[in-house]
């Protein structure tokens, strides 16, 4: 299965991950964020399709679900309640409610619906801070 894998040192806050990101979803807000940690260092901050995901353990609908074929954690806006329930449990804070309605949860989908089928962040980043790699699971 692959996975994003962030490199922070070669990272330099350019944000093209987070406007690739916009681009592909065609959407006003990114899937993706850069913060700074407290060593003054850039952080890419993306959904890690977890192993064992707290996001989908605590979802009381289904909304969110993890394939086991290919290992992604994938999100189901129909049958979201919108009870933050997968933001709270994220222990790495990566999910996110869109600002405007609050109705959706913004995470990390891997463009699996783009028209180029690769992340978009992977290709775009011009440091080659951010790559796909082959994990195991």
């Amino acid at each position: 299965m692959k996975r994003i894998k962030i490199d922070r040192k070669k990272c330099v806050g350019c944000l093209t991950c987070t406007t690739a990101c916009l681009v592909s979803h065609e959407s006003e807000e990114t899937r993706s964020r850069i913060t700074i940690d407290g060593n003054g260092k850039y952080a890419p901050i993306f959904c890690r399709h977890c192993d064992k995901p707290e996001c989908v353990y605590t979802c009381m609908t289904g909304a969110m679900s993890k394939d086991k074929e290919t290992g992604l954690v994938n999100y189901d806006k129909n049958k979201c309640a919108s009870c933050y329930m997968c933001i709270m449990a994220c222990p790495y804070g990566v999910l996110k409610a869109e600002k405007e309605k609050h109705k959706e949860i913004m995470k990390c989908d891997m463009c699996k619906n783009s028209k180029e089928g690769t992340p978009q962040c992977v290709e775009k980043c011009p440091m080659s801070a951010i790559t796909l790699e082959e994990v195991d699971e």
